[in-house]
């Protein structure tokens, strides 16, 4: 089951058992489902349900599954975008550069971005026709871990990622790396990779320009769960259960 289907059959009171929704959501087998219920392995809505026959509304309960969240059903979707270099994070431009929309035109939704990337960094970016989800995970305070890997200008010392991870302060407040590292060092340029959880204005760039390596290119490798791993240039595909699921638990959604 894709997370965005939304076709689920129900009673007339828009329940179905909870055994039938996790055997549909790919959890295991109906029989493993019963199971999993039976050990105390399925909790909805923060409780322990081991009744068999339980119903249960898929669109509003809250299920995990050995304390994973398993997504409600519904008819949104959610997308993960590997957005090339030189496109604008925008759905329209009205000076005609390439959009995020000239890649998904062929989606019938009306789709959000979440967030953003500057025009010339490529990577990761999430879309999706729910405008809660989109609004609350761009909203700093539930801002995830999102990995950067950065090709820059000059030899990279460990002091430098020493200075990273000790907290840096630009002109507008301090930054939080909460990891960094040197995949490669050189005499003319480095990669380097960072965890951050903030979403300011080019903020990868300005950090590295402030400790004395410009950025040559940038691309966002992660977003939470999410990895771009597999993902080409332009490529789009739907977020997995487990991504979706933890996503909806950092919104708090």
């Amino acid at each position: 089951m894709s997370s965005g289907s939304g076709s689920v059959e129900t009673d007339d009171d828009g329940l179905i058992r909870l055994q039938k929704l996790l055997a549909m959501s790919n959890v295991a087998s109906r029989r493993k489902c019963e199971e999993l219920m039976l050990d105390g392995q399925v909790e909805v809505d923060g409780e322990i349900v081991t009744r068999l026959g339980t119903k249960v509304d898929p669109r509003t309960a809250v299920i995990r599954v050995s304390g994973k969240r398993l997504p409600p059903v519904s008819e949104k979707v959610y997308l993960v975008l590997n957005k090339p270099r030189g496109v604008v994070s925008t759905m329209s431009d009205p000076e005609g550069r390439r959009t995020l929309q000239d890649l998904v035109d062929d989606r019938p939704e009306r789709l959000f971005h979440v967030g953003r990337l500057d025009t010339d960094t490529s990577g990761l970016i999430i879309l999706t026709n729910d405008g809660d989800f989109a609004q609350r995970l761009a909203h700093p305070s539930y801002e995830v871990d999102k990995t950067y890997v950065a090709e820059v200008e000059g030899e990279v010392y460990r002091r430098t990622i020493k200075q990273l991870l000790e907290g840096v302060t630009l002109d507008d407040g301090p930054v939080t790396v909460t990891q960094a590292r040197i995949v490669e060092a050189g005499a003319a340029k480095s990669i380097v990779e960072l965890v951050i959880h903030e979403g300011r204005n080019r903020i990868v760039r300005r950090l590295l320009d402030h400790l004395g390596h410009p950025v040559r290119r940038l691309t966002r490798t992660r977003i939470g769960p999410v990895a771009l791993k597999g993902l080409k240039s332009g490529e789009l595909r739907e977020l997995t259960l487990d991504e979706l699921g933890e996503l909806l638990d950092s919104a708090k959604l």
